[in-house]
């Protein structure tokens, strides 16, 4: 074998085993990537999670309302690359516990009692009022002694929670929160969470829990893709009010982004 025929064929082993090593490594840190996922939301590979969402008020049968529906399109494409299966349940017949399986519960407390019922359980710390007369007050969300009203259209605000539910039966399994003032802010918070999964769970842990206020700019023009993170309330969140309300009212337009 001549000198240029074996330099060929060594060039040739050496390419090889160089493309064999790179799509090993980039197999292993696609695979661990989706690991990092699959734990952050409780979703491995073949498990169950549930979508849980109130009845469109406008409808007579079971449906759901069109934001609502997009937010649900906003997890479906999460739950289907971490290859697990999803069940979609009305607010009123989400007659379980938690912790068994994921949960995704998404609507105010007015309109999704599952929620509600979440809400003071895990998150006694948040008030949102759930007056159905017109006002000032409608829908503010008031956490940390500070109210966050909304303008409609220019500015909506919603909470985005992962509890983690870690107990002694095994039953693990995070719920995931997302409480808006309207159904627009609802699908802005599951955007949110499907596109900064990595971040969050870099900053919270897989197994975390966190309270995210996230603010809507601008609705009736960038619709839900314009979202501001407000302030982290976790721990303000999760302590139960020990004082009367006493603090100070965050106008739509003033309230500090982070």
């Amino acid at each position: 074998m001549s000198d240029d025929l074996r330099n060929l064929v060594l060039g040739l082993v050496a390419l090889a085993i160089g493309a064999a090593l790179g799509w090993f490594a980039r197999t292993y840190l696609i695979r661990r990537r989706l690991q990092r996922k699959q734990r952050f939301f409780g979703l491995p590979q073949d498990s169950e999670c549930l979508l849980v969402v109130p009845r469109d008020p406008g409808s007579r049968g079971w449906s759901l309302a069109r934001h609502d529906a997009f937010a649900l399109l906003e997890l479906a494409a999460v739950i289907k690359e971490c290859g697990a299966h999803a069940e979609v349940l009305a607010h009123d017949t989400a007659w379980q516990g938690f912790g068994a399986r994921t949960e995704f519960c998404i609507g105010g407390p007015a309109a999704n009692l599952r929620l509600a019922a979440h809400l003071r359980s895990m998150l006694p710390g948040v008030e949102i009022d759930t007056d159905p007369a017109p006002g000032p007050d409608q829908g503010a969300i008031t956490v940390g002694g500070d109210t966050y009203r909304m303008e409609k259209g220019a500015v909506e605000y919603v909470l985005l929670a992962r509890l983690a539910s870690a107990g002694d039966s095994g039953n693990d399994r995070p719920v995931f929160l997302s409480a808006g003032q309207r159904g627009i802010a609802n699908q802005a918070a599951t955007r949110y969470l499907a596109r900064h999964q990595t971040r969050l769970a870099r900053k919270h842990g897989t197994d975390g829990t966190f309270c995210l206020l996230l603010r809507v700019v601008n609705s009736q023009a960038y619709g839900s893709d314009v979202v501001e993170l407000v302030a982290d309330v976790t721990k303000a969140a999760v302590t139960p009010p020990k004082a009367p309300k006493g603090g100070k009212v965050i106008p739509p337009d003033r309230s500090p982004a982070t």
